[in-house]
């Protein structure tokens, strides 16, 4: 199964590339992939690396509740 966990971006580090974290991981991603500008304090949904999607915190926030409810030992 493949999952895309949020992250929110801290820095935006380059043309295609962020800082972005979640629960105390932080790492650098790719954002090429959106296609609108990013800025930090923005969520992301980000599988294998890369943005895939930016959500509102609303939508972000729920998706790791759902997460710890279902996988309670998983980390990002």
């Amino acid at each position: 199964m493949c999952l895309a966990y949020p992250y929110q971006i801290v820095e935006i580090t380059g043309p295609f590339t962020a800082k972005a974290t979640v629960e105390g991981v932080t790492k650098e991603i790719y954002i090429s992939l959106i296609g609108e500008p990013l800025k930090p304090g923005d969520w992301v949904l980000v599988h294998v690396g890369f943005a895939i999607q930016k959500i509102d915190e609303k939508s972000a926030l729920e998706t790791l509740k759902s997460y710890h409810e279902f996988f309670p030992e998983e980390h990002p």
